[in-house]
């Protein structure tokens, strides 16, 4: 849907009046041409202008002109070639008597029909708005819970009443909305559960580990290690994404938050430049700390891990966002790939077993970003590498 289509949209009520207002006006034309085309073909009158003697002082054959409140009249053209006009006057009317039935001052003439057309067409509007809008007020109703349901509130049900078609769409709207939120709240119970599960043998491995025998080669112990911590990582990174896709899920405290300061902590943990905004007013947004802190360092490790050279961090005021750019010199991302590096455990061909990585980071990120209101791409960067660009709106 165009922009334009979505800010002027019609609602169904008035769509369905208006229809019914202009099969009416439809209508009102049609029986106008109707009674002006039986106007036209009124039968010609045969006149004849005699003397006293039975001369014939003119004759014509003529259709008579009628003017309301004055009779009939017609033009008749006499042998000495003057132009005689024979008015027949409408028949008078006794004291007190009205006019004749059906033909009161509005009613009178070829507009007479129009006027009684308009009158119909005008009950037509007022009688037909409140039945329509009452027909379609289901339909919101419907419109309103399903808007509210594809928005996260999976909670939403929709009255149901009637025994139309209307009803039974609700029905079957309220019994898919119960089975996937059933779905969805065994999934994230699920997904709670294995991550919990997953800690205790992690944390024997990591007893045992220390408990090794000292002739255990180094290089055995730290791919223990670091197996170990990519583990411990995919548990955190499974249950942060479970709370974020869960939109009522409480994520924390939104607070304002100085972006400048944030990414300064975090470039000078991952070892990048910082180039702070040229604007003295500071950018400061409304999230929640920890989160965002996340989506920082997420977008630097992959950097630090991609690149061949120094990663940069930019951070600028564009409109009404405060916006950051992760900057690396690694080997870029297509742009093929540049949407699906966001998706949860996608990786670029090769990247897992040269790079590492338990391919959340970049999904957290987006998911984090939503959430914020704000929105994260990956662009071009002149001279090679990759440029993640993070835009959350600032006050």
């Amino acid at each position: 849907m165009t922009p334009w289509r979505a800010h002027f949209r019609v609602p169904l009520y008035l769509r369905l009046w208006l229809a019914v207002l202009l099969a009416v006006a439809v209508l009102t034309i049609a029986f106008g041409f109707l009674w002006r085309a039986n106007t036209e073909q009124t039968p010609e009158r045969e006149v004849i202008i005699r003397n006293e003697a039975g001369d014939v002082l003119g004759q014509v054959k003529t259709r008579p002109t009628r003017e309301p409140g004055q009779g009939a009249e017609f033009q008749v053209a006499m042998n000495d070639g003057s132009t005689l006009f024979v008015q027949f006057p409408p028949r008078p009317r006794r004291a007190g008597e009205g006019p004749p039935p059906g033909r009161t001052w509005w009613a009178r003439g070829p507009g007479g029909l129009l006027w009684i057309l308009a009158i119909v067409a005008l009950a037509v509007a007022i009688g037909t708005y409140p039945i329509i809008r009452r027909l379609t007020l289901r339909l919101d109703d419907l419109r309103a819970g399903v808007e509210r349901w594809g928005e996260g509130d999976l909670s939403v049900r929709i009255k149901e009443s009637g025994t139309d078609e209307l009803a039974f769409l609700a029905q079957r709207f309220n019994h898919a909305a119960e089975r996937v939120e059933t779905l969805l709240k065994s999934h994230k119970s699920l997904l709670a559960n294995a991550s919990h599960e997953f800690r205790s043998p992690l944390a024997r491995i990591r007893m045992g580990l220390e408990l090794m025998e000292p002739q255990t080669s180094p290089a055995f112990q730290d791919e223990i290690r670091r197996n170990i911590a990519e583990l411990d990582q995919l548990v955190d990174e499974i249950l942060l994404a479970s709370r974020l896709d869960a939109k009522e899920s409480d994520i924390g405290t939104v607070e304002a938050v100085d972006l400048t300061g944030l990414a300064a902590e975090e470039c000078a943990r991952a070892g990048a430049e910082l180039v702070p905004s040229d604007d003295d007013r500071p950018l400061v947004v409304q999230g929640v700390v920890k989160l965002l802190r996340r989506a920082m360092r997420n977008l630097l490790e992959n950097a630090r891990r991609y690149s061949d050279g120094p990663v940069t961090v930019e951070l600028t005021r564009e409109g009404g966002n405060a916006v950051v750019r992760v900057r690396d010199r690694g080997p870029g991302v297509p742009p093929s790939e540049r949407e699906r590096i966001f998706e949860p455990f996608y990786r670029l061909a090769g990247a897992s077993e040269r790079f590492g990585g338990v391919g959340l980071g970049l999904a957290l990120v987006r998911s984090i970003t939503q959430r914020h209101r704000g929105s994260v791409q990956c662009e071009d960067q002149q001279g090679g590498g990759a440029c993640f660009v993070l835009r959350i709106p600032c006050h």
